[in-house]
């Protein structure tokens, strides 16, 4: 192919290299067009000309592009040397990179982009894209390329609908709704796999008890079995994989090289995988519990080594739980810098009247009762979030040690006065303690065990007080989730981000309901006020 600035004479039939005076690059010249730039006083233009041995743009891709479509794929039209290869269903990309590689190497007119092998994708999602970069490719590269793609096509493994058992154990003193958690975690994972939960067993962490509930599965003889254990497996020796051979089974590989998800078990009894699920998988987030659930969903064996080959591309992003065990950024001895938000910009809409942060409580108003817990406790700083009677706040509050940032958008709900707080949260700050303004019962004595309890680099990264296994406030939130919550709306708060990453939170049980006493109704109130009294 010939390429440059040249007479537009003789040119019919050559491909415009620059778009001008409303032809666009790559047109392909017919007289008209000559005459038309000519009458524009445009004598000479920068085109290309095809030779013996070129093959154009758009053939070459499509020839390309078709020889690498293997099933449960499709070719899209090309155009501007441009053709892509979308997937047909939903299901796992199988392609040789090796093949990609060489032909990459072909000639540099040939370029071939694809999504990662074993990708999960969905129907109609682009997989790969052949892309001719001039206006011609030689025939002699063009041939090569289809040679090898016709040897490595790129294929599709389909999703196919899996029913699927889970035992969840359990130590003493495990809390019953993180099995629940669990439970929802599992079947919203299987849900985007066309796959099911048929079966949970909840049963205690020792082997007689998991080999029982393995056995009990032959009833409904599930393709897969997933074993959830307390306490995570570090042997072949503990008690998941143990239980596992005592059952019949057999331990085909003890961890994998992803993180998070080094800790997976694979095993298989009767033809059946059965998989000790690492912890991080209480997490809806991506693991390696979802290399091995999407590959056995697509039909694709999952052997020793296949989880071994899993290592490039397999340290995934951080999840809540993990950051500080991959890279420990500071001592677990050190004390940690935890900013106070006090949210005081409602409109206190369900007292019906006043602004109950201003009601008197023992000779002084709510909202100070809140404030000086927090300035008594080992909180570093306090920032006060105004919104609705701003002036009545910041007056209530003159003579305590506290910040003010004023909320303009206080109507559209609590997440945006959070949103407001961290604006003023310093840059080294560990974490915030989201607290509300109308529990004046929260003592400096409850703020400090919440403290107490917060070490991100033991997965305690979301401190929540309870109290008869009611959750309560104020909530400690690691700087990790700083992102999150400024993607937060509406009146939910931070509730959003608890739920994302149920793995990180960490429940710590208080003496007293008094986490769980706000003010929100007069009946409300009248109740903190006659206990007040009391006291």
């Amino acid at each position: 192919m010939r390429y440059g600035l040249r007479p537009l004479a003789g040119a019919e039939g050559a491909i415009l290299g620059h778009g001008m005076a409303g032809l666009k690059k790559g047109h392909r010249l017919a007289a008209a067009d000559i005459r038309h730039l000519e009458a524009q006083g445009i004598t000479e233009a920068m085109i290309a000309q095809m030779e013996d041995g070129d093959i154009h743009e758009d053939e070459a891709a499509r020839r390309i592009a078709e020889a690498l479509a293997g099933d449960g794929t499709r070719t899209t039209p090309p155009h501007t040397g441009r053709c892509n290869l979308h997937a047909g269903k939903a299901g796992l990309v199988r392609l040789d990179s090796a093949a990609i590689d060489r032909i990459n190497r072909i000639h540099e007119s040939i370029t071939v982009a694809t999504l990662k092998p074993m990708e999960r994708v969905d129907a109609g999602q682009m997989i790969a894209t052949v892309k001719i970069i001039p206006f011609a490719s030689p025939d002699w590269a063009v041939a090569s390329a289809v040679e090898i793609a016709r040897t490595a096509r790129i294929q599709l493994s389909a999703l196919s609908a899996r029913r699927v058992a889970l035992i969840s154990t359990s130590t003493p003193g495990f809390k019953e709704s993180l099995h629940d958690k669990t439970r929802d975690v599992i079947e919203r994972r299987l849900a985007t796999l066309g796959s099911q939960l048929v079966e949970e067993q909840r049963v205690s962490h020792a082997p007689d008890a998991i080999v029982s509930a393995i056995a009990a599965t032959d009833a409904i003889r599930p393709d897969i079995v997933l074993v959830m254990g307390a306490s995570a497996t570090t042997d072949r020796a503990d008690t998941v994989p143990s239980a596992i051979e005592a059952a019949g089974g057999e331990v085909l590989q003890l961890g994998m090289p992803v993180d998070p998800g080094n800790l997976l078990v694979l095993a298989e009894r009767s033809g059946i995988p059965i998989i000790g699920v690492p912890g991080c998988a209480r997490s809806p987030k991506l693991n390696g519990l979802d290399f091995v659930l999407q590959r056995l969903c697509a039909g694709i064996p999952v052997t020793p080594a296949s989880i071994q080959s899993m290592g490039v591309g397999g340290l995934l992003q951080e999840i809540a739980s993990r950051p500080q065990l991959r890279e420990l950024q500071e001592s677990r001895t050190q004390r940690k810098r935890i900013t106070a938000i006090l949210l005081a910009a409602g409109r206190s809409t369900r007292m019906k009247g006043p602004n109950k942060l201003l009601l008197p409580l023992a000779g002084r108003p709510l909202v100070v009762h809140a404030a000086r817990a927090l300035a008594q406790s080992r909180a570093d700083s306090i920032v006060v979030v105004t919104g609705h009677d701003r002036a009545g706040i910041e007056a209530a509050l003159a003579d305590e040690h506290v910040s003010f940032i004023h909320n303009t958008q206080h109507e559209t709900g609590m997440a945006s006065s959070l949103k407001a707080g961290l604006g003023l949260v310093p840059a080294d700050a560990d974490g915030i303690l989201v607290c509300l303004g109308d529990m004046p019962a929260v003592s400096s004595t409850d703020i400090d065990s919440i403290l107490d309890a917060f070490d991100p680099a033991s997965g305690r990264s979301i401190v929540v007080p309870v109290f008869a296994g009611k959750r309560g406030n104020p909530v400690l939130l690691a700087r990790q989730f700083f992102t999150q919550v400024m993607a937060c709306t509406g009146d939910t708060g931070a509730r959003q981000v608890l739920a994302d990453n149920a793995d990180a939170v960490f429940e710590v049980e208080m003496p007293t309901a008094s986490v769980l006493a706000d003010a929100d109704t007069p009946a409300a109130f009248a109740a903190l006020k006659a206990e007040r009294d009391r006291t």
